[in-house]
């Protein structure tokens, strides 16, 4: 369905002739498109499906109608295929949704449509930054990567547990239980062997110094329940393994061409290789699209924002960034801050005793003499503390008061244990 709507415009700059707004969703793209008109400006609608082909057409439309720029907001993943197929033909922008609120009570797709559209043509929204295919193509090898590594660690987690079920107390002597060690001692627990001398003589290297503690610790009530799920738990860590040996090498592979930049990000303290490599395929490796080490920094989401009305500044709390991106340099810094005679673990040593070893170890005492009282938030083990007023002692009575039998009883505060109130 097409709609052509002309009317003059006065006020606003156009700085764009010929553009194009797209309300992306997950199986239809509302397309609006600004040009020319005889008096004034003239708006074209129409609605496409998300298949190729559809996209096709769409891009086939917008090319009719002569558009150089196309602006798109960024819902979720449903915007990749409809950018990659319009990228080579036309500039894109893809445009945070944070930027593009509009006065609510009347949403429509089509009024969505018109008004991406708008802000386009006067030049209103800035892009946000989209790598270059190659960069995304590693993208997609590292987070994936990243999370069959997550997964592998869930997966020894619930191999720990169903040990513990069954008694075997392995992860109390062992300090990795899939180890070449650990799995030899649970691959002979599933064949059959129940003897824990004769499984504590599977253990290899340091771990035969403890034989005597793995006699004790091997002995348990594995079942046959048991065996069943700790054989699939290997099968799938076995698995597991496989694929991150396939991801990192396909990773190597696609970055090659960018081996000095990984070279050059290693030798910073706490930076390995696989860190080395998310930071090229999350940030790349053209740093002129930033301008500045503060702006990657705040594009990456790990800065303080600016919250200042009537000269009072408030929280600035830090913007959501990339979680992938985060993650990866959280660890970094973690590492660093172990490293010997570098910059940043004298500047951690110096934080740790104001700041803490970091926000989540945080402890407050539950009660103190300020009268400070715990108040939990949800999703958060750690309570932050609000003034409130302890409750006032009881007054004084004169000798041979007769208190009402209503009232004889001592009056329990809500924040106090009834026994002790009592």
């Amino acid at each position: 369905m097409t709609s052509v709507v002309e009317w003059k415009e006065e006020g606003m700059e156009v700085l764009v002739e010929r553009c194009a707004g797209l309300d992306v969703h997950k199986d239809t793209v509302q397309a609006c498109v600004r040009v020319p008109g005889s008096d004034g400006r003239e708006t074209h609608q129409h609605e496409f499906g998300t298949t190729t082909r559809e996209l096709l057409a769409l891009r086939d439309w917008l090319s009719a109608q002569g558009v150089t720029l196309v602006g798109m907001e960024s819902t979720g993943v449903y915007w990749k295929p409809v950018y990659y197929i319009l990228e080579d033909a036309f500039e894109c922008h893809l445009l945070n949704a944070r930027h593009l609120r509009n006065v609510p009570g009347r949403k429509t797709d089509v009024k969505d449509a018109a008004w991406i559209c708008q802000l386009v043509e006067h030049g209103l929204v800035r892009p946000s930054f989209v790598p270059p295919k190659p960069f995304r193509e590693l993208r997609n090898l590292t987070r994936y990567r990243k999370t069959q590594i997550e997964e592998h660690t869930r997966e020894a987690q619930r191999l720990d547990k169903i040990l513990q079920d069954a008694g075997v107390k392995l992860s109390s002597v062992a300090s990795d239980i899939c180890g070449a060690s650990g799995r030899a001692m649970l691959a002979a627990l599933v064949e059959g062997t129940r003897d824990a001398a004769v499984l504590a003589e599977l253990a290899k290297g340091q771990l035969r110094r403890k034989i005597p503690a793995l006699r004790d610790a091997l002995e348990g009530r594995f079942g046959h329940h048991h065996s069943l799920i700790v054989s699939s738990i290997l099968a799938h860590l076995e698995f597991l393994d496989e694929a991150i040996d396939r991801l990192s090498e396909e990773i190597g592979e696609a970055i090659a061409p960018f081996g000095l930049a990984v070279e050059m990000l290693r030798t910073i303290p706490g930076v390995d290789r696989r860190t080395a490599e998310v930071l090229v395929a999350e940030v790349g490796v053209d740093m002129d699209r930033f301008g500045s080490p503060e702006r990657l920094a705040s594009w990456a989401g790990l800065c303080p924002g600016n919250n200042e009305s009537a000269g009072k500044r408030y929280s600035g709390r830090t913007r959501k960034g990339s979680k992938w991106l985060r993650a990866a340099l959280t660890q970094s810094a973690k590492a660093a801050a172990r490293t010997k005679d570098t910059y940043f673990a004298a500047q951690y040593a110096r934080l740790k005793g104001r700041r803490g070893y970091g926000r989540r170890h945080r402890r407050r005492r539950p009660l103190d003499p300020g009268g400070r009282l715990p108040r939990p938030r949800p999703g958060n083990p750690i309570p932050r503390t609000r003034r409130r007023s302890l409750p006032a002692p009881p007054r004084p009575r004169p000798p041979g008061h007769q208190a009402h039998p209503a009232t004889q009883y001592p009056r329990v505060s809500r924040h106090l244990d009834p026994i002790q109130a009592a």
